[in-house]
């Protein structure tokens, strides 16, 4: 794990890349690295986000400045710049139910090739999947969801890497940070090694690449 400025870490993001974002309509996202993202205007950005946030807030930022050229998520319903970059086909939007995107996620990390769901059996989410049953009932199979970068806020994090989150922003951010390639993170408070109690790691230093350093 090495600590890196915000303009470090997003300079190593490309043009094009896939990026996963944490959080929640905002709550428990990275802001500061997409305040950077947009500072530095990386484009054609593969997003992968529950939501589209709200405009000016979360990932709603990266619709603000048309950066997005594909987004995987739940839902863009309170975005209506995401929607109108929908609509006109500048952006690629691939909505799908949240527990088969939470679970695909969780897949990629634990290195599975994807996960069996009955959700979409039967209706035009089938189109283009494979059906398979087990004991008589009929699943579909997802794919696994992995990125380039997983982008992740903490409330939490050590010397090492470990994290520890607060409330809504442990929904994504801990699942996230193990379907990327390369993991970075920002964090509310970075304390010494050992303020962190074991039982209370959620993300495991060895699973982080850079931490974005505080002030």
């Amino acid at each position: 794990m090495k600590s890196v400025s915000v303009e470090e870490a997003v300079a190593l993001i490309p043009n094009g890349a896939s990026i996963m974002v944490g959080g929640f309509m905002g709550v428990g996202t990275p802001e500061r690295l997409l305040d950077e993202l947009v500072r530095q205007r990386k484009s054609g950005l593969s997003l992968i986000s529950n939501d589209a946030a709200v405009p000016a807030k979360g990932v709603g930022k990266l619709f603000d400045a048309a950066q997005v050229s594909r987004m995987i998520g739940t839902h863009i319903g309170l975005n209506p710049k995401a929607q109108q970059q929908m609509l006109s086909m500048q952006t690629d939007i691939d909505l799908i139910p949240q527990g088969t995107f939470a679970e695909r996620i969780r897949a990629g990390g634990c290195g599975l090739g994807g996960v069996l769901t009955p959700t979409g059996v039967g209706t035009t989410v089938e189109e283009g999947k494979q059906r398979i049953d087990v004991n008589g009932k009929s699943y579909l199979l997802e794919t696994a969801l992995r990125a380039d970068f997983a982008l992740i806020h903490a409330f939490l994090a050590d010397y090492l890497g470990n994290l520890a989150y607060a409330l809504t922003a442990r929904n994504f951010n801990p699942v996230m940070a193990m379907a990327a390639d390369t993991v970075i993170v920002t964090a509310d408070n970075i304390v010494p090694v050992g303020v962190i109690a074991p039982d209370h790691v959620v993300t495991p230093g060895p699973l982080v690449d850079y931490l974005v350093a505080n002030g």
